[in-house]
């Protein structure tokens, strides 16, 4: 596309409208960096897909220029969509050393770890990628080793806070790098980027710590086992949970693959201490008496297949609900996700445990990774940004968050953005000029090559909806005669109390029949003008639209 001189671009490719798929490109001139690649989780209409990525036909047409993608944190809507980039555009991944032990173990699955340069960043150590310059800035969120980036172009500084909320006493004694902020603001930012997820809560978002004193109360009153669930990534969860399993004196088991994979990560790089003799193997349980054992297990969102979701129903082969277990999720509702959460609960119900599933009044069981309006207002008061640009959420999200920046009153410019679009900045304009291909791109099977169409998506609706029919028909090769009256199949089409079968064989019959012996020969000319019939006719008389597939077999 064509570009301004003396222009910045920044273009959002996904997380402008939408919770997922974050990914952000900056161009000058001949150099490109992409700030995150996340996946987003399907919505119920998107039948059969597993996740969605975006659409990232911008970059490929412009791949000679991309010189790297910078990662600010670990988490699925950063990260999850790695792969995807990666089979279309080798470039180095930058992230810091927690972050990439959760980018191999992701490239290693889809064998892509052996040719991806992965270089490991540290906050305040500035590093150059083309015309850019970038410091990551240490930020709290609900994982570890998260960072912002200040990014030096030649037009200004830019900030991109990726997702962060002000805690400045998290568990793993890494506070929140206000003054680095401070130092940028006093020197001058161009462009503020800034996380827009929970700019409809007002106040501040509670430290990591203010769950401790509830899930205190909840181990000391548990008579019997605690199944304790978060999410994997939760780190600091995690730990607060391991203390005060030593602390009431119980063994810890840790049960479900990406619990497992994240507590190892997090045990080898120093962000969990285990104290010897607290773990047991799953297999282990049944050898300790109910109140002397913490099951930590994953499926805190009801995940089908989840260790949380076996065990509801009793198909886990170490863990097992018994009446008076308590279950706890410390997590909170994904919007989409509550059927599947609230499935679970019910089972667990069942098998008369105690869940605890909502913060209620009573204290917090939960406290969100983000920051809520007061810690966005202090941000962009430290950086007093000259254009601010908000980013993570749907559409009224980003408004609200421009309404604030600019009530706060440091701000010349708030721009609303959608993804695709492209702003381009100059020292003293913030303009939009244009879009580039932005959008969706479908995943199925978790396979790097299944990329699933919207046609697919349809046809799978249309399925869902109405049915299919199938009109099989033997037409012997020699003579080109039909040798058998048509078999009619249907699966998911109701037909009320009529039986359309007969009638439907008499009409693939007159097609046929009205048919010349060249059209019979073409097979792909009969079946359009034997669906085109049956179409007609069942519509008609049923108000129905399946899919009709008519098959013609050679004998």
């Amino acid at each position: 596309m064509f570009m301004s001189a003396g222009k910045l671009q920044l273009i959002p490719l996904g997380g402008l409208g939408e919770f997922g798929m974050n990914c952000l490109a900056l161009r000058w001139q001949d150099d490109i960096i992409v700030i995150d690649a996340g996946l987003m989780f399907p919505e119920t209409e998107l039948l059969g897909v597993d996740v969605v990525v975006p659409d990232i036909t911008y970059l490929i047409e412009n791949r000679e220029h991309v010189r790297g993608i910078i990662l600010t944190h670990g988490h699925e809507d950063h990260i999850g969509g790695l792969p995807w980039f990666l089979t279309e555009i080798h470039v180095p991944v930058y992230a810091t050393e927690f972050t990439l032990a959760y980018v191999e173990g992701k490239l290693e699955e889809h064998k892509l770890l052996d040719e991806t340069e992965l270089i490991e960043i540290s906050p305040n150590r500035k590093f150059h990628l083309g015309a850019f310059t970038i410091e990551p800035i240490r930020v709290t969120h609900s994982l570890v080793d998260c960072v912002a980036l200040a990014i030096e172009t030649p037009v200004g500084v830019v900030v991109h806070t990726g997702d962060f909320k002000i805690d400045l006493s998290p568990p793993d004694g890494k506070p929140f790098d206000l003054h680095t902020f401070a130092e940028y603001g006093k020197r001058g930012v161009l462009a503020l980027l800034e996380d827009s997820t929970n700019v409809d809560r007002a106040g501040y978002t509670p430290s990591e710590w203010a769950v401790r004193p509830r899930l205190d109360e909840i181990f000391s009153r548990a008579k019997k086992r605690i199944f304790f669930s978060c999410f994997s990534s939760s780190i600091y969860r995690i730990r607060i949970a391991l203390e005060l399993a030593q602390l009431h004196h119980r063994k810890v088991a840790v049960v479900g693959r990406s619990m497992v994979e994240s507590s190892e990560i997090a045990q080898d790089l120093g962000y969990l201490s285990m104290p010897p003799g607290l773990m047991i193997h799953p297999g282990q349980l049944r050898d300790y008496g109910p109140e002397e054992v913490v099951v930590l297990i994953s499926g805190t969102q009801g995940e089908p297949l989840s260790a949380l979701s076996r065990v509801a129903v009793d198909n886990h082969k170490h863990a097992r609900v018994e009446p008076g277990d308590t279950v706890l999720l410390s997590s909170r509702v994904i919007p989409g996700n509550e059927k599947g959460i609230y499935r679970v609960i019910d089972h667990l119900c069942r098998r008369e445990a105690n869940v605890i599933y909502d913060d209620g009044s009573s204290g917090l069981i939960h406290v969100s990774g983000h920051g809520s309006q007061e810690e966005l207002r202090l941000m962009i008061n430290l950086l007093r940004p000259k254009f601010f640009v908000p980013l993570h959420g749907d559409y009224r999200h980003l408004l609200k968050s421009a309404q604030l920046a600019t009530s706060v009153g440091v701000v010349e410019k708030a721009v609303l953005l959608e993804d695709g679009d492209v702003l381009e900045l100059d020292a003293n304009s913030a303009e939009t000029a244009g879009k580039v291909t932005a959008g969706r791109v479908c995943i199925d099977s978790g396979s790097t090559s299944d990329v699933v169409g919207d046609l697919v998506i349809r046809d799978r609706r249309h399925l869902s909806e109405d049915g299919i029919v199938l009109a099989i028909i033997a037409i012997n090769k020699r003579t080109g005669k039909v040798e058998h009256m048509p078999e009619i199949v249907t699966r998911g089409f109701v037909t009320g109390e009529i039986d359309l079968s007969d009638q439907a064989r008499e009409i693939v019959n007159r097609t046929l029949d009205a048919s010349s012996a060249e059209e019979k020969a073409d097979y792909g000319v009969m079946k359009e003008k034997i669906r085109i019939d049956l179409k007609r006719y069942i519509q008609k008389n049923t108000a129905r639209r399946p899919l009709i597939m008519p098959v013609i077999l050679e004998i």
